[in-house]
């Protein structure tokens, strides 16, 4: 019973993975907005998991295939204004490198017409789009329209667009809403009535994104404790409350009120969102302000090694002391507030990274208010603390270099993370000024010289003469030293996976295939391409045409690798780069098989006389990705890519061996491929 559970459960599966994926449902309607205007209504239900993309593109137009919708018959009608869209919002997507605009569950956009002809009846529109999970993606594909100003006519919409193209007639593209207009994930806006535990996951999501975020602020606050401006200050705060009757209450009170300034501080960040919900979403893409983070944070970076001191104006920090001086529950916040002016020359750097580093992600003001809070009880609880268990004080370390040493320590990462904003403006910008080589050589040269530093090699203006160098401190140095040499590879172009996302993309370099490496030289130089062919990724010879393919597969005696895949999969990327890269795998795509890559998303028109009526989908097959997608739907029953079948030099199946879709695991890959080859043998 249990061998006929398991092999039901098998075929079950199999008949699930072969079928054509269809997760939308697309549906229409119109409102009159006078005599001649009109808005024309598209809604869009997406089943729980799926994605649809936006009408504005990714940079360098990059990223998954954006929405586009194509409206016939414009002699009669003229649009007004973009085709708005809500329920957009935009994520950072690793394997782009970018933020990605897309739909989850629902997606609605509204055109606005004005007629030039009254007698107008309907208007036929395309709707161009794309959908994936977090497995595959589905070929980009045409949904035909229909929006009825008379709802006493009867058409097909597949009839009417096809009879358009037949004419010869050009559609016009709608206008879409420009990318910095979109928000980010955690403010998108999705149909009330679609039940989904997408919500709950995303606001789980969410959630421990910004206990990350307060955990993180909370390091950086206790840190900040073991600097010269602040440290120092612990015994005698501590010393005064203790003294005075009711201390250990107003000591408390005072690490609260050092912790609700910090709060205080993030709260006109929640305004500036009200009054433009997307502003974050400005700061952390504009090149502007991200030159200005760099240029602070290498001031700041200066003043940590001692160069100069960045202090509050005096005559504030002396009306604010003198405002302590009241005393009760006024006196203890101001005297909070004077620790928090005087402790700037320390804190303040800190709190620009806190505040640079929370740009940069999907939480907006609530993020920012999360990591002040983690900071604000990292720095100002301690005090609290220490006024309700005074006896810790005698556990403190003294005062030292070692602060100094802290104080450094933390100008080598201001210095570090000041790159990655001159990095963000230049990416934006394409200015091309820190490629990936020069940003990963500067946080060699950093990490080392925080290693030289931390060994004593490197003496800065606030170091003492004969200053020891302590277990700690030599530890330290070499976690830094093993850093700087893990990093050092990445010039060369190792993957450095340790600090992804922080250095720009491989494709954003001197030389993609690494330094020193040159595609047109070495082994490639010396092979011959068939007619036809190209090098594609890790310089295996690939074909991108069937029919081509398999006549190569002839000459050679080779079985073929169909490869259904997309210039905008995301899943394909990473079969490409993760699992095509190893050697074993490599191995066999370059030399046991011809790899034959169709890329349904492939926008290149077919001849006129080579368009036709797909006999199993029923649409028209117009491009050259329309025609893969329709080879894989119609042989395959599958729409989903990447997706991957082994045939013989004649184009049929080889027995036995099945086609598969995305495989990460390298082993299970490497099996199905032996399999097929020696089959094929």
């Amino acid at each position: 019973m249990r061998k006929l559970f398991i092999a039901l459960t098998a075929l079950i599966s199999l008949q699930l993975t072969a079928q054509v994926e269809d997760p939308t449902d697309w549906t229409t309607s119109v409102e009159k907005i006078s005599d001649t205007e009109y808005l024309l209504i598209t809604e869009a239900n997406i089943e729980p998991g799926w994605h649809v993309y936006s009408q504005a593109k990714g940079e360098k137009d990059e990223g998954p295939v954006a929405t586009e919708f194509n409206f016939f018959g414009t002699e009669d009608f003229e649009l007004v204004g973009i085709n708005k869209e809500t329920g957009t919002y935009a994520e950072y997507v690793e394997i782009w490198g970018m933020d990605v605009y897309q739909f989850a569950n629902y997606a609605r956009f509204e055109q606005k017409i004005r007629l030039t002809n009254p007698e107008t009846e309907y208007i036929a529109v395309e709707a161009y789009f794309m959908v994936c999970d977090d497995t595959q993606c589905l070929p980009p594909s045409p949904e035909s329209l229909i929006f009825k100003l008379d709802n006493s006519v009867s058409v097909v919409p597949d009839d009417v667009i096809n009879a358009y193209y037949d004419a010869g007639a050009e559609p016009i593209k709608a206008d879409g809403p420009k990318a910095s207009t979109i928000k980010k994930k955690g403010d998108k806006h999705e149909k009330k009535d679609v039940d989904s535990d997408e919500d709950d996951e995303d606001d789980e999501e969410e959630n421990k994104s910004l206990w990350t975020i307060f955990f993180g602020c909370l390091v950086a606050g206790i840190l900040t404790l073991a600097t010269p401006c602040v440290f120092p200050m612990i015994p005698m705060t501590v010393s005064f409350f203790t003294k005075q009757a009711g201390g250990r209450l107003q000591g408390v009170l005072y690490g609260v009120f050092i912790l609700l300034i910090y709060v205080l501080f993030s709260l006109p960040f929640h305004l500036f969102e009200s009054v433009s919900p997307d502003i974050f979403n400005e700061f952390s893409t504009n090149p502007w302000l991200n030159i200005f983070f760099f240029v602070v944070f290498i001031i700041f970076a200066i003043s940590f090694f001692g160069a100069f001191e960045i202090t509050m104006p005096n005559s504030l920090i002396n009306k604010v002391d003198k405002a302590s001086n009241v005393g009760g529950l006024i006196g203890v916040f101001f005297m909070a507030l004077t620790l928090v002016l005087v402790s700037f020359s320390c804190t303040g750097p800190v709190i620009g990274a806190v505040l640079g580093s929370v740009l940069s992600t999907d939480g907006g003001a609530t993020a920012l208010t999360a990591g002040m809070a983690g900071f604000g009880f990292g720095l100002g609880i301690p005090f609290a603390l220490f006024a309700i268990f005074p006896s810790w004080m005698n556990s403190l370390p003294k005062s030292g270099g070692w602060l100094n040493t802290v104080k450094v320590f933390l100008g080598f990462l201001e210095l570090a993370f000041a790159f990655k904003f001159l990095s963000n403006a230049d990416l934006v910008m394409q200015w091309h000024w820190i490629e990936r080589e020069i940003f990963i050589a500067i946080w060699v040269a950093v990490f080392g010289a925080l290693a030289l530093y931390l060994f004593g090699k490197i003496k800065l203006p606030h170091d003492g003469p004969d200053q020891n160098i302590s277990v700690g401190r030599m530890l330290l140095g070499l976690c830094s030293l093993v850093f700087s040499l893990y990093l050092l590879p990445g010039i060369w172009g190792a993957p450095l996976k340790l600090i992804s996302g922080f250095p720009p993309p491989s494709t954003y370099s001197e030389s993609p295939y690494g330094v020193g490496y040159k595609k047109s030289g070495g082994v490639t130089a010396a092979i011959e391409l068939p007619e036809h062919a190209h090098f594609a990724v890790h310089d295996i010879i690939a074909f991108d045409d069937y029919e081509e393919g398999l006549a190569y597969a002839k000459e050679v005696n080779k079985p073929v690798l169909i490869d259904f895949t997309g210039w905008a999969c995301v899943n394909c990327r990473k079969m490409e780069e993760r699992v095509w890269a190893e050697p074993q795998i490599l191995n066999i795509l370059k030399n046991d098989v011809v790899l034959v890559s169709l890329y349904v998303d492939e926008k290149k028109a077919l001849p006129k006389e080579e368009q036709y009526t797909s006999e199993f989908t029923q649409k028209r097959i117009r491009s050259v990705g329309n025609k893969w997608s329709d080879l894989q739907i119609s042989r395959y029953q599958v729409n989903a890519q990447p997706y991957y079948a082994l045939v013989d030099e004649n184009g049929n199946d080889l027995k036995g061996v099945e086609q598969i879709g995305y495989t990460p695991d390298v082993d299970e890959y490497e099996k199905w491929l032996k399999e097929g080859v020696e089959q094929y043998k």
